[in-house]
C-alpha cells in the first residue's frame, strides 16, 4: 500500500485505540458499581475483546518467521560481496551497541534524578504484589529457565540463544536469534551457488515474501476493530486508578521515550544520514502506528519493510538486510525500560545501588535488551534476570505489570524507529562508498 491509501487505515486504527481505552474505562466504572459488574465486564473482556484482539496479533505472528527468513536470505543473497555483507552487518551492531547504551542511560538517569520509587505507598504496593502474583510467577519460571547457575550453564545459554541444538524448537517459541543465524548462514551459501540455481531460489524467497505481505494486509484490515479490543481488555479490568498510583513512573519512562523520539533520534538522522527528522517520521507514520498498536517489533516488521522501501526510499536490499536485524537486535526503547524499571524497583524496596552496580544495570540491560524477543512482554524474565543480579528483588516486577501494556506500546514505538534510523544510516553510508568507488 502507499502512503496515500494506508494512511486512512492508520488514522482508522488510532481511532480504535482511543474507542477502546474509553469504552474500557467507562465498563470499568460500570463495573465497579454493579453487583456482580466486575465478573460480567471481566467476562466481556476475555471471551469477546481478547478473542479478537488475538486473531489480528496471531496472523501477524503467523507471517512473521517465513518473511524474516526469506527477506534477509535474499538480502544477502542480492548483496553476493561477502565483504559487504560484513560491513553492513558490522554497522547494524555498532548502531545497535551505542543506541541500546545511550537508552539505558537516559532511563536509569530519569530514575536517579526524579526517584519515582522512593516514599512509593506501602500498602499500593502489597495490593500490586498481591493482584499481579500469577503473572509474575509464570514471568519468574521462564527466568529461572534462562538463569544461568554455573560457567557452563552461561556458555551453553549463549550457544543456544545463537545456535541451539534444535532450531525448529526455538523458532516455535519466537526466539528469532537462531532463525536470524540460519538465514544469514543461507543467504551466504546461496552467494556460492552458479547464478542460475541462485537466481531461482532467490525469486522463489522473493515470492514467499510477497505472500507473506500480502497476508498482513488481510490482517491490516482488522486492525482497527481488533486494536479497540486489545485495549478495551486491558483498561476495562484494571481502569484508570492503577495508572494514576503509577503515574509519575510511567510519565518519566514515556519523557525517556520523548528523548529519544525528539532529542536522540533527529541527532542521528541528521548527522549520520543526513536527512530531515519531520520528513522521514511524516513517511515512518504507518510503520509507528501499527508498532504503538501491535507491541511487538517482530509483527510490525512487514509494515516496517514496505515503510522503508516505499515511503523512505532505501534500497532493497539494505531494507531486506539490516531491518530483520533490527527488529530482533535493535531495542533502544526496551533498554531504556530495563533501565528504568530495575532503579524504580530498587527504589520501592529501599535497595541502594552503587555507581559500579549502575554500570552494571546499563551493560546488563544493552544485552538483555538485544536477546528480549519481539513480542508483548518479551523482555520481562530477562528484567528478572538483571535485577537478580544486582540484588533487586526480581518479584517486585508485580508492581508495574498492570501498566507494562503500556509502556510495552511506547517502547516498540522507539525500538521500531530506531531500526529504520539504523537502516537508513546504512543505507546512507552503502550509498556514500558505492559513489566514491
Amino acid at each position: 500500500m502507499s502512503g496515500g491509501a494506508s494512511s486512512p487505515l492508520h488514522r482508522k486504527v488510532l481511532i480504535g485505540l482511543a474507542a477502546g481505552a474509553v469504552l474500557g474505562a467507562i465498563a470499568n466504572r460500570v463495573g465497579a458499581n454493579l453487583e456482580g459488574g466486575r465478573e460480567k465486564v471481566a467476562f466481556v473482556a476475555d471471551a469477546v475483546a481478547y478473542p479478537i484482539g488475538q486473531l489480528f496479533l496471531r496472523l501477524l505472528f503467523l507471517v512473521v518467521v517465513p518473511l524474516v527468513f526469506a527477506s534477509l536470505c535474499v538480502g544477502v543473497a542480492n548483496l553476493g560481496d561477502l565483504r559487504k555483507i560484513g560491513r553492513m552487518g558490522g554497522r547494524t551492531i555498532l548502531f545497535v551497541l551505542v543506541t541500546c547504551s545511550c537508552s539505558a542511560l537516559i532511563g536509569i538517569t530519569l530514575m536517579r534524578t526524579f526517584q519515582p520509587g522512593a516514599g512509593f505507598d506501602p500498602e499500593t504496593k502489597a495490593r500490586l504484589m498481591k493482584d499481579f502474583a500469577g503473572d509474575m510467577a509464570k514471568i519468574q519460571a521462564k527466568a529461572d529457565a534462562q538463569h544461568a547457575a554455573t560457567t557452563l550453564d552461561a556458555a551453553n545459554n549463549v550457544l543456544n540463544m545463537f545456535l541451539p541444538r534444535n532450531v525448529i524448537g526455538a523458532i516455535v517459541n519466537m526466539e528469532m536469534l537462531p532463525l536470524i543465524v540460519l538465514a544469514l548462514l543461507f543467504g551466504i551459501a546461496l552467494t556460492m551457488l552458479d547464478d542460475e540455481r541462485r537466481g531461482s531460489m532467490v525469486r522463489w524467497l522473493e515470492t514467499i515474501g510477497e505472500a507473506m505481505v500480502k497476508i498482513v494486509g488481510i490482517a491490516m484490515k482488522l486492525a482497527p476493530f481488533a486494536v479497540g479490543c486489545l485495549v478495551f481488555a486491558v483498561v476495562s479490568k484494571f481502569g484508570l486508578d492503577l495508572l494514576q498510583k503509577l503515574a509519575f513512573y510511567v510519565g518519566l519512562v514515556f519523557c525517556g521515550y520523548a528523548l529519544q523520539v525528539c532529542v536522540l533520534y533527529p541527532f542521528l538522522l541528521r548527522v549520520l544520514c543526513r536527512r530531515s527528522p519531520i520528513a522521514f517520521y511524516k513517511g515512518a507514520i504507518p510503520a509507528i502506528v501499527t508498532a504503538f498498536s501491535t507491541s511487538s517489533s517482530s509483527a510490525t516488521l512487514p509494515t516496517t519493510l514496505r515503510v522503508a522501501q516505499q515511503e523512505l526510499g532505501m534500497r532493497k536490499n539494505v531494507a531486506d538486510f539490516v531491518l530483520p536485524l533490527g527488529a530482533t537486535m535493535n531495542m533502544n526503547g526496551t533498554a531504556l525500560f530495563e533501565g528504568a524499571l530495575v532503579l524504580f524497583v530498587a527504589q520501592v524496596f529501599g535497595v541502594e545501588l552503587a555507581f559500579q552496580q549502575q554500570v552494571l544495570v546499563v551493560i546488563l540491560c544493552v544485552f538483555a535488551a538485544i536477546g528480549a524477543a519481539g513480542i508483548p512482554g518479551g523482555s520481562l524474565p530477562l528484567i528478572m534476570i538483571v535485577m537478580a543480579q544486582v540484588g533487586v528483588p526480581p518479584d517486585g516486577i508485580a508492581i508495574v505489570l498492570g501498566v507494562d501494556r503500556l509502556l510495552d506500546m511506547g517502547r516498540t514505538v522507539v525500538n521500531v524507529l530506531g531500526d529504520l534510523i539504523g537502516a537508513a544510516w546504512v543505507d546512507h553510508a552503502e550509498g556514500a562508498k558505492e559513489r566514491a568507488a
